[in-house]
């Protein structure tokens, strides 16, 4: 059994590691610039939606509130006409800054990596081969950056595509994650 203190380094390595191949996949190759498309009228859309002042938050449009309702004939009608919408909003005005996403990534960096360390650390002994450590590691980390990013599809119709994107991204990941396990592993 490894300890998750012994293995602090390679969990803050990986992380910088995802951090920066994450910066990379999203600034430089660009082939998440489709996930989101830009929608038709918008400036009309943005005017018309201002003027409610709507919280930040996640809404769902219609919304029956509850199961019963669902079946009401009003709502139904509603639900019919559309359109049907699934929206968060960030809120209005202020400064554009990524900050805070940044810092909130690099921190799930660092969860990943200890999840693959506590995982990994209960399954292999110190001087275990780079492959198995890398095996270890590698698929928990995959595991936490892809899969729960299937539901989304699945429930809540976000695209198929930006899902394997996504997922493809969280292999990358997994690997890098695995190789700085391995490579640092206890010996």
């Amino acid at each position: 059994m490894v300890s998750i203190p012994s293995l602090w380094l390679p969990i803050l390595l990986s992380a910088v590691a995802v951090f920066i191949a994450s910066s990379i996949i999203h600034m430089v190759l660009g082939y998440h610039a489709g996930d989101y498309r830009k929608l038709p009228a918008e400036d009309d859309v943005m005017a018309a939606l201002r003027k409610f002042d709507i919280p930040p938050g996640d809404y769902l449009v219609p919304c029956a509130g509850s199961a019963k309702a669902m079946k009401d004939p009003a709502f139904m009608e509603k639900f019919k006409a559309g359109p049907r919408i699934m929206m968060t909003v960030m809120g209005s005005g202020g400064e554009m800054s990524m900050a805070p996403q940044f810092i909130q990534w690099f921190l799930y960096c660092v969860v990943i990596g200890i999840t693959s360390a506590y995982i990994s650390g209960r399954a292999l002994a110190p001087g275990t081969h780079y492959l198995q450590v890398f095996r270890f590691a590698g698929a928990t980390a995959f595991f936490g950056y892809s899969l729960a990013l299937w539901q989304s599809s699945i429930w809540y119709r976000k695209s198929w595509g930006t899902t394997i994107r996504l997922t493809i991204d969280g292999l990358i990941f997994g690997l890098l994650t695995g190789g700085f396990f391995g490579w640092l592993w206890p010996r």
